[in-house]
């Protein structure tokens, strides 16, 4: 089985997330872990695709967001695309591949908003099978660093994932 993780970072807290996500995956299946300046065009042929990002504005960023993050936030850098662009253009999932989506927020203070329910809504319509709850990791700050125990959780809900993938699959 193969599985491919895209995420969208800033501070790079969203990438050490999907790395951990893509670990507990890799127990199971094969996983291919890519930001979204790199993610390929269609998702044929994986099993499984899960989808991260950052919490901007109450859903997923959008270009003036990150630019923002970048220009008043102090951000490193800031995606050419983000999810929200990189789900845009992804064409229909015909054959209903498994899909999950995750994000970032920050710890406090504790705002409504989810880029992962955002992101699951638009997997769901663009034909994935989506069995699995968005799922959201804290962060302390725009830049973090990471809530404790996080990291554990994110490699704790890859694996989950791959479980819930061999049973749809």
């Amino acid at each position: 089985m193969r599985a491919i993780v895209v995420y969208e970072s800033l501070w790079g807290n969203t990438e050490k997330l999907a790395r951990a996500v893509a670990s507990g995956l890799g127990l199971t299946m094969s996983v291919e872990l890519v930001d979204t300046d790199a993610a390929p065009a269609t998702v044929e042929g994986y099993d499984l695709v899960v989808v991260g990002g950052p919490t901007h504005a109450f859903s997923m960023s959008r270009p003036s967001t990150r630019a923002q993050g970048v220009d008043e936030k102090g951000a490193p850098h800031a995606p050419g695309r983000g999810i929200r662009e990189w789900l845009d253009a992804l064409p229909p999932s015909t054959a209903h591949t498994p899909a999950a989506a995750f994000d970032t927020r920050v710890e406090t203070p504790r705002l409504p908003g989810s880029a992962a329910k955002a992101a699951l809504r638009e997997l769901t319509a663009h034909g994935f099978e989506t069995p699995m709850t968005p799922r959201t990791f804290r962060v302390h700050g725009y830049e973090g660093p990471i809530v404790d125990g996080e990291l554990d959780a994110a490699a704790a809900w890859g694996r989950e994932l791959a479980d819930v993938t061999a049973v749809v699959a």
